[in-house]
Parts: C-alpha cells; structure tokens; sequence
C-alpha cells in the first residue's frame, strides 16, 4: 500500500514520475495552481500598506480538490514536486496550505529533469518551501495586478471596453510603436557598388570595389562611379595582395528560454506560445513504446547556459565515439550567462540524454515535438564539439590606383558545424565562397563590369524572435512573460502581424500615446529593468517584497489620481466602409482583430456578421477563369490566396499565383520566398525563375 503522495502540476508528469517512484507512492496532478486573485476585484489589501492578497480557490478545481484531500488521508507524507521556479514554488505554498502541511518540514522536491536517477535522488534530500521564492512570485503577480487593474478599468471608462494595460506589455508595446516611427522618419541615403567579375584561365570570381590612392572610399551617387570606371577604362588588373589566415568559429551556446524561442521561430517558424507548449510537453514526458514516459528535455523555463558534468561528459563520449576524437574539445566547453539579471537558477535546455537521438524517438513524437527536440538535441550536442576552423582568403586587385577586394572562404574542419549552425533574423545562410587559388603579381581578365546603386534601409520591424531578444537584452520581464506579453498585446488588437513582423495599430497607438502621458515610468525600460532586478533580489532573499511594492504604490497612485482627473474621454469612431451587409443592410465598418482588420456590421450586436478584408491581387482565378484571386486569412492568421467566387469556385493556394502563364507549359507560376533565394516557380513544370533580390 502506498504510504506517499506526490503532487505535481500536470497528468503527463504525473504519469512520468510514477513510472520511476513505484507503487508506495501516489502521484496526482492539481492541473497547475489551485488558488488566485479574484477576477472580479483587485483582490489586494491597498489602503492598510501590507498589500495583503486576498487569494480564493480557482473556479472548477472543486472535484481535484477533493480528490487530493481524499488522497491525503490514506498517506502519511507528501511531497510537492511542482515545477522548480517561482510559479512551481507558489503552487507549493498554496497546495501545503490547502492540504494544512507543516511548511517548517521537508515537503519540497524539485529536478530539473525528469529522468528516473534526477527523481529518485531529489526525493532523497526534500527541502522546506522557499518563502522568498514565494514572495518573488507574490510580488511579481501583485505588481502586475496593481498597474492591470488599475489601469485597465481607467482605459474602459475614457476609451472603451476591454483594452488592458500592464507592466511588460505596454513596454512592448512602445518598442514596437518606436521602431515603426524610426521607420516612418528614416530618410534613405543613396550608395553605388561597382562588382567585377574577373577570370584567370578557366575560373572567374567576383571583386568589389574598395578603395581610390589607399583610402577606402564610399561611392554615394552616380558621377563617382562614372569617374572611376572611365579611369580604369583602358587599365590593367592585377593581383597586388594576397592575404591567407585561418579563423576559428566557436559553437552557440546551448539554449536558454529566450534563445529557444528566438531560434524555433527563425528555423520552424513556431510562434513564442507554441515553443513553450510544445517543450512543456518534452519536458513532462512522452510516452516511448516499451520505455514508457520520459521527459526528453531539461526545464525549459531558464536564464542559464550551465550544464551539469554528467551530461558534458555523456556528449563528449558520444561525440567521440560518432564523428571521432577530433570532434571532442580538449577542456569541456563551459559558458557564462549573459542575460541581464540572469539568475542561473537552472541548466541550459538540453536533452536529458545525448544517447536519445531524434531519429530514434521520431516515431514516437507528433511532427512537432520531433522538430523542436531535434533542434534542442542539435544545439546542445554542437554546443560541446570543437570549434570549426576556415580558411579565409583576401585578395586586393589593382588597376591604377583603385583597388578592388575579393573574399572567399571555405571550411577546412567543420568542427560543430557537422551537426548544426545558429540561424539569424535577417534569414541569411553562411555559404562558402571559393576564389581561385591567385598570388601576387597575376595579371587578370576584366569579364563584367557592373555598377549598382541602392539605398540604405530602415530598421526592420520586430519580428517576435526580434521583440523577444530585444525584451531580454534590456531585461524586460523573465523567461515565463515572453510568450504571454507576445500574445496579450496581439490578443488586445494593438498590434498586427504583417508577414511575420509587428505593425501597431491605430488604437495601440493611441493606448501607448495615453500611458507615455500619465504613466511614463511603465513605459521606461530603465525603471522596468530595476524593477525586475529588485523583484530579483526578493527571490534571493536580499530584499523586502512588501517595501518594493510600497514604494512602486506610493508615486503610481499620485500618477493614477492625476490621470483619473485629466485624462479625456476618447470616443473611437469606426471607419466606414463602402460594402454593405447582405444580412441586414447597414454598412459594415473596419474593425482591428488579433490579425489585422477585418468587416463587421454597423448594427452589433443585432447583427454580429463579420467579413474578411480581402485584398485583389491582379491574377485572374486559374481554375475557373472567371473570379479574381484575393488574398485571405486563415484563422490561425496565416495568409492564403483562394478564388473570390468561392464556395463556387474552391481554388487555393498557400503561394501567391503570379499573373504570367508559365512559358514551358501554361501552367501557374507561384511566388516561392526561401532563405536563400526569392523564386517564381511552375506549379506544374520545373521551370524556374529567380527574382531580383529587392
């Protein structure tokens, strides 16, 4: 009979941690915290200064309840095995109160992984739950209520209903509306690039132009560049320099929540929400035939790049043993955290076991899982190879005195770059470029000569790897606030996403307009920054939770005061549209949805019909010849291009149709956007061609 009671957030680890624990322990699932603040007031005791949370039991928790009180009588311990960080923590704490446990005894089990030897020895040495743990995640959750319900009822009352403010979101919300008005503002700048393709017997490569009398000169509009072609018109080209090194590239690091989510969003186009809930779902455990449950990675909420020994160790055998000796790093690689306010509570996100290839648990795991371990398993295992090593190679091309530069590079030892290589925001792939093998003194054939002139390009707009990076490197809110602030601020319709990227919209606009007037402090990343390091301090013990929150209450108020006072109401008016509803004949109106805008009826809520704003994109419907194809949403947001006679017609298509024929066959020609290449391909032929790279 069992003698034990394990409580842990969800059935999944559940099922996991009971499959190494045995049959004298029971382990249930309280399905997350059991206890909140109230929706329905600000649940915070204000007024007497001890900001006292008046916590109540979460609606619909009843039956476990009741199940883990009934549970409770038939042991004579239990432990609480909630995840190991703030949220964990506070699960804890209200799960010992509920269950009335004795706080001052050893009741607290954590790993950070769920593998049977990390079970069995955290339940060898159980804790006391960490009141500052507690008191950090106190904080955190009653800052938050203070500016969210504060704000947020003031929002409704002098703009509209449902609109919401809070402590991370709204900073995000001005880096998106700052970077578009940097946009907005940048004036382009014209620059000319000359490149010349040159040959030496049957090879050619490509040289820029670089320098005029050995200063390195800037080509800014078109007069330059006719002066120095016509000064070299009649000159020879021949090699004045050669430079050969070796460089050596280190391998990422392994990966930390942030980096996680910027990496899945560049390399399997995951939003931040799904990454976390798809590694949840690695890290509780899945179900491996004949094995059982396993959890396939460490926890994946986490600011730290530490690993522990034994998984080193483990990596550095298996690296050995699969690409050889060569591959193994003379000293295990170790890396420093970065992040601003780092707590280096937790390892990095690994794998529990490098020896778990992703091939060989591919048929276990849904598409998704499989995509988003494989790039954990190969992050991790390249973050402890060896270095790769290239040869790079500079050659400078004289003709008079105007220089012009080659470089090439190839990989001599690929090193990590075996297994995997860090992608980036701009989509770029490292790609070699291999020049001829060219010494002092060759004299070289002029094949091409071609002038280019561009302009210089505004930031890009955030992306939500970019956002994410951005929010860490000020240190803007914690691993866990990422993904929520990402959706929330989505969710609220003050932004949109625009082919991956964040544009704010008009009432985002207006919200940030009104808090950079009332609540400039919010807005401030410095003092969002400090806050966050002192909230910090309270996890460690350092600090006081209920003098932060005193302090940061004392000059919000005065601040809310003035804003109840002097803040106009703003009456939003709904832009009309030409296009009338065919349900009841009132105009439809655009409104802001979590994708953009969209119709809907003038007479809501007597009429609630909505319409998708679509876009004609000039090419006739390929399949019935007769309609137009427009652009459209799906309901998770993602564009599509489908026939505007439709249900009649059901064409679709996840590429954009072009309105040339294909030449080979007749067939449609689509818009292919990769990485490496901007393509308009034959859906019915191989016919290809690329497109300009602007």
């Amino acid at each position: 009979m069992a003698d034990s009671l394990v409580i842990v957030e969800s059935p999944a680890k559940a099922k996991t941690i009971g499959k190494y624990l045995g049959k004298q322990f029971i382990v249930k699932a309280s399905m997350g915290h059991i206890r909140d603040l109230p929706k329905s007031q600000i649940g915070i005791e204000l007024e007497s200064g001890d900001f006292e949370p008046k916590y109540i039991t979460i609606r619909g928790k009843g039956s476990i309840l009741k199940e883990l009180k009934d549970a409770r009588k038939k042991v004579k311990k239990v432990y609480l095995a909630a995840d190991p960080d703030r949220e964990g923590e506070a699960i804890a704490w209200h799960l010992a109160h509920y269950l009335e446990l004795n706080e001052d005894e050893p009741c607290r089990v954590v790993f950070n992984e769920i593998t049977k030897q990390a079970v069995k020895d955290a339940f060898k040495s159980p804790r006391t739950i960490n009141k500052d743990l507690v008191n950090a995640q106190q904080a955190r959750r009653i800052l938050d209520r203070i500016v969210g319900y504060k704000i947020s009822p003031l929002l409704w009352k002098k703009v509209k209903k449902g609109l919401s403010a809070g402590r991370v979101q709204s900073v995000a919300l001005k880096l998106v509306i700052d970077r578009e008005n940097e946009i907005k503002q940048f004036e382009p700048e014209e620059y000319w690039s000359i490149t010349m393709t040159f040959s030496i017997g049957k090879q050619t490569f490509e040289a820029k132009f670089y320098s005029v009398g050995g200063k390195k000169t800037e080509l800014t509009n078109e007069e330059q560049v006719k002066q120095i072609l016509a000064s070299i018109a009649n000159s020879d080209f021949v090699v004045q320099e050669v430079k050969e090194k070796e460089r050596l590239r280190n391998p990422a690091p392994p990966f930390i929540t942030s980096s996680l989510q910027q990496e899945a969003a560049r390399k399997l186009n995951f939003r931040a929400a799904k990454t976390m809930s798809v590694a949840q779902q690695l890290y509780e455990g899945v179900d491996l035939g004949k094995e059982g449950s396993v959890g396939l990675i460490t926890y994946m909420r986490t600011d730290s790049t530490r690993i522990s020994p034994v998984a080193q160790e483990e990596a550095r055998e298996y690296i050995g043993e699969k690409f050889g000796s060569s591959y193994v790093p003379e000293t295990p690689r170790n890396y420093t955290k970065k992040a601003a306010g780092a707590q280096d509570a937790h390892e990095a996100i690994r794998p529990t076991s490098t020896l778990r290839e992703p091939d060989q648990v591919k048929p276990y795991l849904s598409r998704d899982q499989f995509r988003l371990y494989k790039l954990v398993w190969e992050r991790f295992v390249a973050s402890q190879m060896s270095s790769a090593v290239l040869d790079t190679m500079t050659v400078d091309i004289a003709a008079g005195d105007v220089i012009f530069r080659a470089n090439g590079s190839k990989v001599k030892f690929p090193g990590f770059m075996k297994v995997y290589v860090e992608g980036n925001d701009d989509g770029q792939t490292d790609e070699e470029k291999f020049l001829p093998p060219l010494q002092k003194g060759d004299q070289l054939k002029k094949q091409n000569e071609e002038p280019k002139q561009h302009f210089t390009q505004p930031p890009p707009r955030y992306t939500e790897a970019r956002l994410v990076r951005t929010l860490e490197e000020k240190g803007i809110g914690r691993p866990s606030t990422y993904a929520p602030t990402l959706e929330t601020i989505q969710r609220r319709g003050y932004v949109a996403l625009e082919e991956k990227k964040f544009v704010p919209t008009e009432l985002g606009e207006l919200i940030n307009q009104l808090m950079e007037e009332f609540f400039p402090e919010i807005l401030d990343t410095e003092f969002t920054a400090n806050m966050e390091e002192e909230l910090d301090q309270v996890e460690e013990g350092k600090e006081d939770w209920v003098e932060i929150l005193d302090e940061f209450y004392a000059s919000f108020k005065k601040r809310l005061e003035v804003a109840e006072e002097e803040m106009k109401e703003i009456e939003i008016q709904d832009e009309v549209s030409d296009e009338i509803c065919e349900k009841c004949g009132k105009p439809l109106v655009y409104k802001m949805g979590r994708f953009g805008k969209f119709l809907a009826c003038s007479g809501f809520p007597d009429c609630r019909n909505t319409k998708p704003i679509v876009k004609d994109i000039g090419v006739t419907c390929p399949k019935c010849k007769e309609g137009k194809v427009v652009e459209r949403r799906s309901k998770k947001g993602r564009i599509f291009y489908g026939c505007d006679r439709y249900p009649e017609c059901d064409f679709v298509s996840w590429d954009k149709p072009v309105a040339a024929p294909c030449p080979n066959c007749g067939g449609m020609m689509v818009e292919k956007r990769t990485k490496k290449e901007n393509s308009i391909q034959c859906t019915e032929c191989s016919h290809k061609e690329l497109l300009p790279e602007d």
